[in-house]
């Protein structure tokens, strides 16, 4: 496969490359800035950037008091634009540049967008902070209300005001909205207004000299503004070189998206700071869509897009496979975050453990009735009821867990099961189940009533049917209700019996999390939770064989492997999360798990996760795996999910119940997803 196709090129898929620069600046030294700013555009064009922020008043610095108003200086300024202009010809990155506007008699503290050789337009900054170490006042004047407005900068008329909107005639997605620095501190930011105009990246070119905890507040504001209006938000802070009279400054870049942080700079740097991030537009427009709130704002707001300019611009985006600079998680549901990994498995454990607690209650059960295989969903379900039976100060005998060996039960599942009931102290019984299968094949006429070694889905479907069967009668019997095992993946891919086996139960505890989700709670369980008895059986069962166990080992030994047949997990997860939460084109799922899972040395992994589980995949078995699930999951198992029982929703990635997050028609075609796929790969 070639990599000059354009499968390769992120610009493909909806991703903008951009960056915050802390250029070498020298106090009032407007020739030097001016050459600060021309060299660090040049080397972000090296690195394929397409959107360039600056800080505020770079061309001049910022901390120059008075020296603002001189004549001397504001003609230098100008002067310095015209040059940048001049130089940005055939450069890939848009350029915001920060720098002071005389105009009919005022100054004004502006930021300037400049693409390939042409001066954009100009915003100026709203609200001037005139408190403790601040005194913009007395320099400039505010921008609030100039609108609809042209100001002449370095011999060029260009829009002025604050409100434009920046767009891309290149980059579909790719439009920009200008604050600067005390705007994003105001109870009502200028970029609110900017994204419901139709922004999906807002820059801000600011000061902001740093006091201890300032980063801190900085990153929350980023945060905050760029989930409130389902944006990106790029912030870009003044650093060395500015005049440290009275006050010092961190040079911080940050990048923020979806309220997710992609990238930040080395605050305190002495040498020129390139922070730089691959932002998802596409996704960002995608979310919007999903989010009604977004649309009713724009409404409430008198619809910005209507009174806001758009200005077109035409620039150089680099071309090809230019990599990825953005950090792609390969389990998109497991928590990534070392230092809060303890709280966010306790959270999803107490999110199930709550729902069944509920459950319990509200139906005054008298016993928790669940079938025990040996494998990893029961086995979470097991320790999330048990936990349910600690948390309501029921003995954990209330749980009645039975192991129902079938045809293909091997002796290592079924142990395991006998010793995680037993160190768990539940209820514990077995049931043979292949007498009664056996009987039942024969009643239908099946040729394994008969002794043929058949084994197709009526095969497995009996075992798991009989499964269902027995469990939903001693529950009965012992007046309560079955706890069931079947996790999201299983619903995702439609790998469950309808009707009975894990599709079936009367309390879904394992509905909202995927089975890599499963694995890892498991092993931190096993890791923080258990003695060291049952962390070694948790430990065996993570290590055994993903199986159904409905089909008898081959003459090899060989057992029935659930990936073989419907891939890899992981990967499969890695698709249900881009696919489901953000709707995202299977061409692009493909270009993300490409980057993520192609080198296993490469990127990140979840804490603890053991180094000789990591995996790597190529793009030919990654669009092998994703075809099988685009198939699968839209094609196929949807009627599946239509008649599934209550369960918690656990992850902010989504669940699949049709009363929750997921509706779809049970009759659906995937050639949409699939053409889309096949056409666009390499």
């Amino acid at each position: 496969m070639s990599e000059s196709h354009p499968f390769y090129d992120m610009h493909r898929h909806g991703l903008v490359r951009v960056a915050t620069s802390t250029p070498k600046v020298r106090t009032a030294d407007v020739p030097c800035n001016r050459d600060a700013i021309i060299t660090e555009a040049r080397r972000a064009h090296e690195a394929g950037v397409d959107l360039l922020v600056y800080p505020e008043l770079c061309l001049s610095s910022y901390a120059i008091d008075d020296l603002h108003l001189q004549q001397a200086m504001i003609e230098a300024v100008e002067d310095a634009i015209g040059s940048i202009v001049e130089a940005s010809k055939g450069l890939s990155p848009v350029l915001l540049i920060g720098a002071a506007l005389a105009d009919r008699g005022r100054l004004y503290n502006c930021a300037l967008a400049i693409a390939d050789g042409r001066l954009l337009g100009a915003v100026p900054k709203s609200y001037l902070p005139n408190y403790r170490e601040f005194y913009e006042k007395r320099w400039f004047a505010s921008g609030i209300g100039v609108v609809g407005q042209t100001i002449k900068v370095a011999g060029c008329e260009i829009p002025f005001g604050t409100d434009l909107v920046f767009a891309s005639n290149v980059l579909r997605d790719f439009r920009f909205f200008i604050e600067i620095c005390e705007d994003f501190w105001a109870p009502t930011p200028p970029s609110t207004l900017g994204a419901l105009a139709g922004a999906t990246i807002l820059c801000n070119l600011s000061a902001s000299n740093i006091v201890i905890g300032k980063s801190d507040d900085r990153h929350v504001l980023c945060s905050a503004q760029s989930a409130r209006t389902a944006s990106a938000y790029v912030y870009s802070a003044g650093g060395h070189g500015e005049s440290t009279t009275d006050l010092a400054w961190d040079g911080q870049g940050v990048i923020y998206e979806l309220s997710e942080m992609l990238a930040q700079s080395e605050r305190f740097s002495l040498d020129a700071e390139l922070c730089i991030a691959d932002v998802d537009c596409a996704r960002i427009v995608g979310e919007r869509l999903r989010l009604p709130t977004y649309n009713d704002s724009a409404r409430a707001s008198g619809r910005p897009e209507y009174s806001f300019r758009t200005i077109p611009f035409d620039h150089v985006p680099a071309k090809g496979d230019i990599g990825l600079k953005r950090a792609i998680r390969r389990f998109p549901f497991v928590p990534d975050r070392p230092e809060k990994l303890d709280a966010d498995c306790y959270e999803a454990f107490n999110i199930q453990v709550d729902g069944l607690m509920r459950r319990v209650e509200a139906t005054k059960a008298k016993s928790l009735v669940i079938g025990v295989s040996g494998g990893l969903d029961s086995t979470h379900a097991l320790i999330v009821a048990a936990k349910t039976c600690d948390r309501l100060g029921l003995p954990r005998s209330t749980i009645r867990g039975f192991t129902m060996p079938g045809f293909g039960t091997s002796q290592g599942t079924k142990g395991n099961a006998w010793k995680l009931m037993d160190a768990l102290g539940i209820t514990s019984a077995e049931i043979d189940i292949r007498p009664a299968a056996t009987t039942m094949l024969k009643d239908i006429g099946h040729p394994f009533g008969n002794g043929e070694p058949v084994y197709d889905v009526t095969f497995e479907n009996v075992q798991a049917g009989l499964r269902t069967d027995y469990l939903f009668r001693l529950a009965s019997q012992h007046s309560g209700f079955v706890v069931g095992t079947g996790d999201l993946s299983e619903l995702a891919l439609g790998w469950c019996t309808y009707g009975v086996g894990d599709q079936m139960s009367h309390y879904a505890v394992n509905a909202g999390v995927p089975k890599t989700l499963i694995q890892y709670l498991i092993r931190w369980t096993a890791n923080t939770q258990v003695d060291e008895a049952t962390a070694a059986v948790l430990l065996s069962i993570l290590d055994t064989e993903i199986s159904p166990e409905l089909v008898p080992a081959g003459e090899d030994g060989e057992i029935q492997s659930t990936e073989g047949k419907i891939g890899p997990y992981e990967l499969n997860d890695f698709f249900l999360h881009h696919i489901v939460r953000f709707g995202q084109k299977p061409s692009k799922v493909a270009f993300l798990a490409w980057h993520a899972w192609r080198e296993a040395s490469q990127g990140s992994w979840p804490a603890g996760f053991p180094k000789e589980g990591r995996s790597a995949y190529d793009l030919v078995t990654i669009t092998k795996w994703l075809e099988e699930f685009l198939w699968r999951f839209f094609a196929f198992s949807q009627f599946k999910r239509s008649a599934i029982p209550n369960g918690p929703k656990v992850s902010g990635g989504g669940a699949l119940s049709p009363r929750g997050d997921w509706r779809a028609p049970s009759d659906a075609s995937a050639t949409v997803w699939i053409e889309e796929l096949k056409r666009a790969l390499p």
